[in-house]
Parts: C-alpha cells; sequence; structure tokens
C-alpha cells in the first residue's frame, strides 16, 4: 500500500485526538504547536522511545497493544511525578512497503490499528496530539519479503508527553530520608509473566489471555499520583519501570539511602497451577520483572496512617492495591528480609538496554 507522508499525517490526525483546546491553542497540522500554559502550574516533560525488535514484537504484539502501551508508558512518567498528562507529541518512522513482508505493510491496517490503540490510551489519559513528525525507516539490507532478522527497516516510535503540577510540588526520586515506609502498587511480576507468555509463543492459547493484560494495557496511577502531590504525602516517588530491584536502587541512589524490603510482604504475580513455566519464579518475577509501570513510593512515618488500604474508595479506577513493602535505612545498602529473619543483598537484576546478554 503506498502512501504519501500528507495522507499518513491525515490518518493520524482523524484518529487520534488533536483539536486545540484550553491548553492547546495550535496543534497538528502548523509548523509547530502553540501551548497555553495554566497560571501556577509547571510543565512536565518526559520522552520515551518504542522500537520494534526492542520494546515489541511485530511478529507477535498486536498492533493496538503496541499504540496503547507505546503512549501509556511515556504518560506513566508523568504519574511518577504526580503531573496532570495534557499534551503529546509522536515521532514515527515506518518502514516502506518493500520492507515489509507480505500482508504485514506497516503503512496498511497494521497503522489504522496501531493508531486505534493509541488513540484508546490518549482518551484514557485525556491527552491530546500537539504534532510530531513522520520518516520512513531505512535497512542497508537487500530487500527479502522476511520479518526476520536483525537488517529489517523495522517500525520506530518517540513520544514526548507534557503534564502540569502545580508550581513546587512534582515529586522526585531524591526525597526518601531513612524511617520512610515504602510502598508500591499492584502486582509485581505481572507485565513481565505476560512477556514470557509472549516470548514462549503461549500468548495465542485462549487460556491464558487474561495473563497478558498487564503486558498489553498496564494500569497508568495518574489520579493516585495527583493525589499524594495534594496531601504532601509522599516524599519520592518513581513507576516501575524496570523492575522493582534496579528501580529501588535507582531512586535510593538518587536520596543517598539505603533499603529494607521484606520478602513476605511483597505482592508478587502468583502463577496458575496448570501453567508450568521453566525459570520462572514468582519472586524473581516479582524483584526484577519489568514493565509493571505501577508507582514506588516513599512515605514519612508521620503520614502512613493517611495512606488508604482500599483505593476503591479514592480513586476512580480499578482499586489497585497499595502495599508497604520494606522501610529506608541509613547507609547505602539495599537489602531482602526473609520470613527467618534471614538478610541477603537485592542486586539490581532488572531490565537494562545496554547490559551484555
Amino acid at each position: 500500500m503506498k502512501i504519501h507522508e500528507d495522507q499518513l499525517i491525515e490518518r493520524i490526525r482523524r484518529r487520534i485526538p488533536s483539536a486545540p483546546g484550553a491548553t492547546l491553542r495550535v496543534g497538528i497540522g502548523d509548523d509547530a504547536a502553540v501551548v497555553r500554559p495554566s497560571r501556577g502550574k509547571e510543565w512536565v516533560l518526559t520522552v520515551d522511545q518504542f522500537i520494534e525488535g526492542v520494546h515489541f514484537l511485530g511478529s507477535a504484539h498486536p498492533p493496538e497493544v503496541v499504540g496503547y502501551k507505546a503512549l501509556a508508558r511515556a504518560t506513566s512518567d508523568l504519574a511518577a511525578m504526580g503531573a496532570l498528562p495534557r499534551l503529546f507529541l509522536l515521532s514515527i518512522a515506518l518502514p516502506a512497503h518493500r520492507y515489509a513482508p507480505v500482508g504485514k505493510t506497516r503503512t496498511g491496517s497494521w497503522l489504522d490499528e496501531m493508531l486505534k490503540g493509541m488513540a484508546k490510551a490518549a482518551r484514557r489519559f485525556d491527552l491530546r496530539l500537539a504534532g510530531g513528525d513522520t520518516a520512513r525507516s531505512s535497512s542497508t539490507a537487500p530487500a527479502s519479503g522476511s520479518d526476520r532478522g536483525p537488517d529489517r527497516a523495522k517500525v520506530a516510535m518517540q513520544i514526548t508527553v507534557l503534564g502540569e503540577v502545580e508550581a513546587g510540588r512534582a515529586v522526585r526520586r531524591r526525597g526518601a530520608r531513612p524511617g520512610d515506609a515504602i510502598f508500591v502498587t499492584g502486582q509485581l511480576g505481572a507485565a513481565q509473566l505476560g512477556l514470557e507468555l509472549v516470548l514462549r509463543g503461549l500468548h495465542r492459547q485462549r487460556r491464558w489471555q487474561r495473563l497478558l493484560i498487564p503486558h498489553y494495557y498496564p494500569v497508568i496511577h495518574i489520579e493516585l499520583g495527583r493525589w499524594l502531590v495534594r496531601r504532601r504525602l509522599a516524599s519520592a516517588m518513581m513507576d516501575l519501570s524496570d523492575g522493582l530491584s534496579t528501580d529501588l536502587a535507582r531512586l535510593c541512589r538518587a536520596s543517598g539511602v539505603g533499603a529494607c524490603i521484606y520478602r513476605q510482604s511483597l505482592p508478587c504475580v502468583t502463577l496458575p497451577p496448570q501453567l508450568h513455566l521453566r525459570g520462572c519464579d514468582p519472586l524473581k518475577l516479582g524483584l526484577h520483572g519489568g514493565e509493571d509501570y505501577g508507582l514506588l513510593f516513599t512515605v514519612p512515618k508521620r503520614l502512613v496512617r493517611r495512606i488508604p488500604r482500599d483505593t476503591n474508595y479514592h480513586f476512580n479506577h480499578d482499586g489497585t492495591r497499595l502495599t508497604r513493602i520494606g522501610e529506608i535505612v541509613r547507609g547505602r545498602a539495599i537489602k531482602l528480609v526473609g520470613a527467618d529473619g534471614q538478610v541477603s543483598p537485592l542486586e539490581p537484576r532488572g531490565w537494562d538496554h545496554f547490559r551484555a546478554s
């Protein structure tokens, strides 16, 4: 399917909310967007890449999931600072027709389904598309008609999301202090379990479909982040994108502290008895599995009683569970404490783009 750049831009504009509003004065269609900031607020910006073969598998992940998740994972960074999402920019590079396998052209139905998923995320997070860029991705390899191999031209997206937060109130990673309680949202390792099903080819079996949802459609905790900011409850916060062990190490390093995590308190994913995945241990999935996109935050001891046990009562979402898993301590060590009191170091073994295989 041949397509011109103007046609591509028009298809994007028709499918994703992009009309000017209170924040966006001039949006998609001009050389640049014009934004009207709110009084007493600060802008919060983040940028995220979503690349075929790195963040998703074109042969396995449904295109609607690709679009939804691309925007969701970028928006998660704003939730982690207590910001309210407003606008986003989309830059996308698509392979030319001759590089795509037969029946899977990325500028045809695949693109329409991907935009459908991104539009779904945009509506859910109340985001408007302000602009972006389009390009053709290329490959130095000769066209072969195969969707396998490192040299095939691939889809690459870069998404910039802009939000706003009350001036001086954005929650950062560096505010944790000894004695603060450590909380997480949701079920740790659930997204990684879904990824394992995809990698092992089990995602096509109907009986495991529900286990794919956390991996396909992660819950982004915008309302919880805003609630914590308004009540000044979180001393430090970030999203869980690369696994608890890795992200907790980043938060502690930024704050100049250590942590004790209690193994029996971890809300790790549960594997169905009939699902046998070699090498998949619930504790390891919970500690090191990535892409949960929940919130990891610390709360001063005197304020812990204000953290709700039942989020259904406080927030208009699916009642995500909040779990206290440990506490911030002096020093720099991060330790895992077993039910028997045995202490072991918790090494960061989550996702790292540049770690050797």
